[in-house]
């Protein structure tokens, strides 16, 4: 059978089923709905007001000065330091503040019937 130069080949059944059967992860409705609703832009908030009260944010300012200072400053890009602080950053975030954003996170969730 020849193809049509004006349209395209018809699709083949099996790949129409393959692509139903194709499920989008949890994580990804889990964040749209976060992003719909206006949640996600409340917890990054909260998130930012608690890593300020506990001095998240000034340890990682020193780090990155350190880092700095060492290196010299012409020789240091933005990628250096993510590459050099993300670990860290994320290890030194207090585990309260963890909880906290779980527990946000599972209510949210709750209430929408996610979980």
């Amino acid at each position: 059978m020849r193809a049509s130069i004006n349209r395209p080949p018809t699709p083949n059944q099996e790949e129409d089923e393959d692509e139903e059967r194709k499920e989008v992860p949890l994580s990804e409705i889990i964040n749209l709905k976060l992003v719909e609703s206006g949640e996600k832009e409340r917890l990054m908030e909260l998130l930012r007001e608690r890593l300020v009260e506990c001095g998240w944010k000034d340890d990682m300012k020193a780090l990155c000065r350190a880092y700095a200072r060492k290196k010299g400053r012409n020789n240091v890009t933005i990628d250096d330091l993510i590459h050099v602080i993300t670990p860290k950053g994320r290890a030194a975030v207090p585990g309260p503040v963890k909880a906290e954003l779980l527990q946000r996170i599972r209510s949210f969730l709750m209430s929408s019937s996610l979980w």
